[in-house]
């Protein structure tokens, strides 16, 4: 048996690791996470401290188990879980564990941290461990408390006010905000013309152009022409003026340099894996786990590739500075490395110097060499992390800049000038292995590699044409999954290890929307933002939740306290939980609009989100007694549509004419989408179909269509409630409450009673949308369901009766049939 458990979090890492340390050692996986917060009121007590109880999480009860049964064989307990601060919760919560058991009296309980899982990384960390961090584990308690305060107490508010079945979180909340104002931004933005004019210029080198710099005398502005007419008299005086020709007043050459882009973190690896891989944060953050915890590499087993991704600095060890050098002179030649190496510090206020940039655990292994073992995602990755690595040491890139002015004389209304531009690459430097992408180019992106002729000072270029061009000035765009990393770390929400969870929580309670790989909120997502912005401004502000992040950074450096900072936040939250419970009126938290008044009725057009979403009402509820509904369609927003658009929603249902046998047939839009009606059959329209367009003769043959299906659902029946059914997704058994698979090797035609009560006995009872039923309703479905036991017991006794009985008079025939032999 091994004297020494080592505890990591995932299977793989253990498997990587488990090579390196021999037979002494027996490494264990506790799967993540051990240990959470009990799911119900209470679980902080705020009274008495703001104590935690915590539960063994249900999924790792087995691995909790496994590691318990080690650490009572071991002498020495290894805890290596991830060197970030919710790595050193884990090992936290695991040394409680083992305490409550009675498992560590006598032994040494280690902490083991490492940034790569090569055999020299895990050996030395071995070697030098290091006791718990207190401080980094009260750090992540508070942020774990903070969080459950914050969702225990404000997403009931919200279902009151709002809609049922929301939440609100205390990072996510300012996240959404950002993607609520910015396209509030660009519902509000008003476009504004204006007009460039450019010079087609002629040239035995090669054609090129050059864009008016100067008009009348003055600086060209982007608003001086912001109108057809004056464009076509500029443009008109110019040609008139230049005479078929342009002559070069300057000719100006400068050059520049530009430096390589630090190594990756966290933030930029996301952001450019979105960039340029169209990788979302949550996928490049699985690829980089597998690249991390190890790749079997052939004969060499299972290799950490990356050194640990969830981090904020871009430092580099001096091991990994010296390989990298090393690489450069190999790869590139000794130009293209510097006279010393590339020494780059973090702007985060809490990055851990000690943590390194994400890069390979060895430059040597190219990623030609390591892309037969590796899949598609984790060859691209993996390429760009060593490219970005490889080029933060190379020298820098210099560029030559040239521009020619073109002076334009006596032209009506004043002087004028033109300018052409270009940038050529003198010394690639590190643009040989890698250029950092960009969300939105600049001018400047537009003149690289744009050459211009040579030209000196005085010459005269012919003149093709002069241009004018109308533009638009645009909104500004959508969140993309890389510009929103970008925001939450310039603004300081939330931390490396986070961004990735706060983006899909966001998508998860569909509060935002992926369009065009842009984000879009949703009614519902505005809603929820609009209300936590008027009413929790403080718990949504953006400086707020940077502060106190900055708090718990302080808290995991050991500088402050985390008890007195969490009532800091507690007592004002709480009371203001309290206040708006009582003061906040519901369609004013939903953000209802009222349109306008409908010109039939006279009666008052609103829109207002509902249960099922937004939806559009005629009339009402104080003073009418009736009130039309009609849900919105697809695409549509209840914070922009119009009067117009409304009035549309209510001419469903539409009458279209009737059916041969008289029946007579509409189309309308329900809870589950819009449907064609044909006496008492009703069928949903396909995907395709639009219930304002849809005519007669298709909505014939869709109730046809599901007439047929219905007459060829039935597969059998055994007169009590139990049938064998088909279904959307295939034949199933059902008895009006539950339903029941079908066995692949059974055939559905020849399932009999007794064998369709036993599969419906031990299928799952369905839950509803909300989890638990009320006491009200439970008593009775409790009956129901006893009654239905009783009855299945019943019948399967009659049957096993039956069974018995058949069996017997089988034995005795054969009995008789021996005798008479």
């Amino acid at each position: 048996m091994a004297k020494n458990l080592l505890i990591v979090e995932s299977p793989a890492k253990a498997k990587t690791i488990n090579k390196y340390l021999g037979k002494d050692f027996q490494v264990l996986a506790s799967y993540g996470h051990v240990r959470d917060l009990l799911p119900k009121e209470g679980a902080v007590d705020t009274e008495h401290n703001f104590a935690m109880k915590y539960e063994v999480i249900e999924r790792n009860e087995k691995h909790v188990d496994a590691i318990a049964k080690a650490a009572k064989a071991a002498d020495d307990i290894y805890l290596a879980t991830d060197l970030d601060r919710e790595g050193e919760a884990i090992s936290w919560h695991i040394s409680e564990i083992l305490k409550e058991r009675g498992l560590v009296d006598g032994k040494k309980l280690h902490r083991v941290v490492f940034s790569e899982i090569t055999p020299r990384a895990i050996k030395a960390a071995v070697a030098t461990p290091r006791n718990l961090s207190h401080d980094m584990v009260d750090a992540q308690q508070a942020r774990r408390a903070l969080d459950y305060l914050v969702g225990f107490n404000l997403s009931p508010v919200l279902w009151r006010k709002v809609q049922r079945g929301l939440s609100a979180g205390r990072v996510q909340s300012p996240a959404l905000r950002m993607i609520v104002e910015r396209e509030e931004e660009i519902e509000a933005f008003v476009a504004r013309e204006y007009w460039t004019v450019e010079a087609q210029l002629k040239h035995a080198e090669g054609d090129f152009s050059a864009r008016l710099t100067k008009l009348h005398g003055k600086k060209f502005e982007q608003f001086d022409l912001t109108n057809e007419a004056d464009a076509m008299a500029a443009r008109a005086a110019l040609k008139e003026a230049a005479h078929g020709q342009l002559t070069v007043s300057d000719v100006g050459s400068k050059e520049r340099k530009r430096r390589p882009a630090p190594p990756f973190t966290t933030s930029t690896l996301q952001q450019e894996a979105a960039r340029k891989l169209g990788f979302g944060t949550t996928r490049t953050m699985k690829i980089a786990q597998g690249l991390y915890e190890g790749v079997s590499l052939g004969s060499e087993g299972n290799v950490g590739l990356i050194t640990y991704m969830r981090t904020d600095s871009t430092a580099l060890s001096g091991e990994a500075v010296d390989e990298l050098r090393q690489l450069i002179a190999r790869d590139f030649g000794s130009k293209a490395v510097p006279d010393h190496a590339q020494v780059y510090r973090t702007k985060s206020k809490n990055a851990q110097e000690a943590h390194e940039a994400i890069r390979p655990t060895s430059a040597m292994r190219t990623p030609r060499e390591v892309a037969p073992f590796l899949n598609d995602d984790q060859r691209k990755l993996y390429e760009l992390i060593w490219k970005r690595t490889v080029a933060c040491q190379m020298i820098h890139a210099t560029l030559n800049t040239v521009s020619v002015d073109f002076d334009l004389k006596h032209v009506k209304g004043g002087d004028a000038a033109f300018r052409a531009t270009g940038t050529t690459v003198v010394d690639p430097g590190f643009l040989a292995v890698y250029e950092e992408g960009r969300d939105q180019k600049s001018a400047e992106d537009d003149d690289e590699g744009r050459r211009l002729p040579r030209l000196s000072k005085g010459e005269q270029v012919p003149l093709r044409d002069i241009l004018a061009d109308q533009h638009f000035t645009e909104p500004p765009p959508r969140y993309s999954e890389a510009s929103l990393v970008k925001a939450l770390e310039e603004y300081g929400i939330g931390r490396p290890s986070t961004y990735a969870s706060i983006i899909q929580v966001l998508q998860n309670r569909e509060y935002v929307l992926l369009d065009n790989r842009r984000f879009r909120p949703t009614d519902v997502g505005r809603a929820v933002s609009k209300f936590l912005t008027q009413h929790f401004t403080q718990y949504v502000d953006y400086d707020f939740t940077a502060r106190l992040e900055d708090e718990l950074d302080a808290v995991s450096r050991g500088e402050e306290a985390w008890v007195p900072l969490m009532r800091r936040f507690w007592e004002p939250f709480k009371q203001q939980v309290e206040e708006k419970t009582e003061s906040v009126d519901r369609s004013e938290a939903t953000g209802a609009r009222e349109l306008g008044t409908d010109p039939k009725s006279g009666k008052p057009i609103s829109v207002r989100l509902g249960r099922y979403g937004p939806y559009a009402q005629i009339g009402d509820k104080d003073t009418d007694e009736k009130l039309q509904f009609a849900s919105l369609r697809p695409g549509q927003s209840m914070h922009t549509i119009t009067l117009d658009e409304a009035l549309e929603l209510f001419k469903l249902p539409r009458k279209l004419g009737h059916a041969e046998n008289g029946d007579e047939v509409s189309v309308g839009i329900g809870r589950f989408g819009p449907f064609v009606k044909q006496g008492s059959t009703y069928a949903s329209l396909k995907a395709e179909d639009d219930p304002y367009t849809v005519e007669l003769p298709r909505a014939l043959q869709i109730v046809q269509e599901k007439l047929e299906l219905l007459a060829n659902r039935v597969i059998k029946d055994f007169g009590n409630g139990v049938q064998v059914l088909n279904g959307r997704y295939g034949p199933y058994i059902t008895d009006g409450d539950k339903n029941a698979r079908i066995p692949k090797d059974q055939e559905p035609k020849e399932l009999t009673e007794t064998q369709c009560l036993e599969l419906l006995a031990a299928a799952p009872v369905k839950k509803g949308r909300f989890g638990k039923k009320s006491a009200a309703t439970k008593a009775p479905a409790a009956k129901k369901a006893a009654a239905k036991k009783t009855a299945t017991k019943k019948v399967l006794a009659k049957k096993t009766a039956v069974k018995k009985t058949a069996t017997k008079k089988a034995a005795k025939k054969a009995a008789a049939k021996k005798a008479g032999a």
